[in-house]
């Protein structure tokens, strides 16, 4: 009788065992399979903030570009108003004059 308790007492630690070696893998799978997928979504989070990064810098540049070209502009449209100023100035002394005589 004590034998055969031992052997059922046997059998269902052995049962216990590779339920709980089991679970524990399933477990470890799981965690393995997070893992990976949180490895991917790093990746991929990592790929998207590059090209936003190039993106930005592109942008950088682009505005770059036309605040050079704005700022071009104003020195022409300052250098016409000068020119204008200064031909009114002369037609404005040529008409005083002629009124004078």
């Amino acid at each position: 009788m004590m034998i055969k308790n031992a052997i059922k007492v046997g059998a269902a630690v052995l049962v216990l065992g590779l339920a709980t070696g089991c679970a524990s893998t399933e477990s470890e799978n799981a965690i393995r399979a997070t893992a990976e997928s949180a490895a991917r979504d790093a990746a991929a989070a990592m790929t998207a903030a590059d090209a936003a990064r190039a993106a930005a810098d592109s942008a950088a540049r682009s505005a770059a570009s036309a605040q050079s070209t704005a700022d071009r502009a104003l020195s022409a449209a300052n250098s016409a108003q000068a020119s204008s100023d200064a031909n009114r100035d002369r037609l404005e002394r040529m008409f005083q004059k002629s009124m004078s005589k």
